[in-house]
């Protein structure tokens, strides 16, 4: 099949999207399709990435909030393209604008949502949830809860990768919503990348000595990912066990974070590691992942640390809490910075988590696979005779 990706959320500039448009340009050619994305940019072009695979950018307004992405404003122009790369399958990656003008392309053409963001936990529990019950919130966002069941009416799958996403979809009447967790990059992450020497150089750059606690955070540094609530946990887990943070990542909010920090030096931020195989490293040589977002569509930061053998500390909402499940973490109430460093002191001094018998996480290529096979199974179905 032919994949067109209508991804509103790519950014050459990185991110968890990218990584996933990344997996998909190469093994989708592998498994047998052909994979085009679809994308907003500066200007138009045509980006090839080896046999069946490239990127095309139709020139797009940046995105005020946030430069390093683009936002499709020209839907005439969106469906022009789509009738000239004539795909045989549609994905829309984005719950906004985006796949309500995909939905409008006058085509027979099956089509799938994919859930890359979750704007109610991201924005409106996120901001209200404190003050209000979710069920309150939930009526306040009537309008985008409409939006969400009209798109899925209109799309033949919304595909989301976490379990906690699908069900409150399907009991909020969005139809047609299915499960396929995501994974991680084949071969890549393992525990036998666990490098005595990185954790040292990484406690000493926190001006810790190698018996503490060395935890990890990677992500963007964004306000729904709740960095200074992390920051905030671990100083005060800190009061009982000498613990280090390093956080992988940049965003708007940094400067944001650093005030937070108060200078402390057991808490360091670093730029995103590129080269994946000292990331993959850097993972498996930390003695825990520590996340604070609980409007993870998947986290696929969570499930590379699980791959990589070290134990999660998650919200107990969202994504990130599928990766700890079966002994390969532990969850703690989302949004509560006390509850947060409970968890951590609950890692450093109980028993250790059975991690050597935690299943295995799927690689992105299983991913791939299972999802292609029912996208195969959707067309076909539209091409049988009536």
């Amino acid at each position: 099949m032919r994949i067109v990706d209508v991804c509103a959320f790519y950014s050459p500039q990185g991110g968890g999207v990218k990584t996933y448009i990344e997996q998909k340009l190469q093994l989708g050619p592998q498994l047998g399709h052909e994979i085009v994305i679809l994308a907003p940019g500066d200007k138009a072009g045509v980006v090839e990435r080896g046999p069946g695979a490239r990127i095309v950018t139709l020139p797009s307004p940046r995105f005020p909030l946030d430069r390093k992405y683009w936002y499709f404003d020209d839907e005439a122009a969106l469906h022009l393209a789509l009738d000239l790369l004539k795909p045989d399958f549609v994905e829309a990656s984005s719950p906004w604008r985006s796949p309500s003008m995909v939905a409008r392309w006058q085509s027979p053409v099956p089509r799938a949502l994919v859930m890359h963001a979750d704007p109610l936990s991201a924005y409106a529990y996120r901001w209200f949830e404190p003050m209000f019950s979710r069920e309150l919130i939930d009526r306040r966002f009537e309008t985008f809860w409409e939006h969400l069941r009209e798109l899925g009416q209109s799309f033949d799958r919304v595909v989301c990768a976490s379990r906690e996403l699908k069900d409150r979809l399907e009991d909020g009447g969005v139809a047609n919503t299915v499960l396929h967790p995501m994974g991680v990059e084949e071969g890549l992450f393992s525990k036998d990348r666990r490098d005595a020497q990185v954790r040292r150089r990484l406690l000493e750059l926190c001006d810790l000595p190698e018996s503490a606690t060395l935890l990890i955070g990677v992500g963007r540094l964004s306000a729904e990912k709740r960095w200074p609530m992390v920051v905030d946990a671990v100083m005060a887990a800190s009061h009982d066990h000498p613990i280090g943070l390093v956080i992988l990542g940049d965003g708007n909010k940094r400067s944001r974070i650093v005030k937070g920090i108060f200078g402390n030096p057991h808490i360091r931020m670093l730029a995103p590691e590129r080269d994946r195989v000292r990331f993959a490293t850097i993972l498996a040589s930390a003695d825990a992942l520590i996340h604070g977002c609980e409007a993870e569509t998947f986290c696929l930061a969570a499930a590379e640390a699980r791959a990589s053998g070290i134990p999660v500390i998650v919200p107990d909402r969202g994504g990130a809490a599928d990766h700890a499940a079966d002994g390969a973490g532990i969850t703690y109430a989302a949004g509560n910075a006390e509850a947060a460093a409970d968890a951590i002191l609950r890692l450093i001094d109980g028993p250790p988590l059975p991690l050597d018998n935690v299943p295995p996480s799927e690689t992105m290529r299983g991913h791939f696979a299972k999802l292609f096979a029912d996208y195969a199974a959707l067309a076909d179905r539209r091409k049988a005779p009536a």
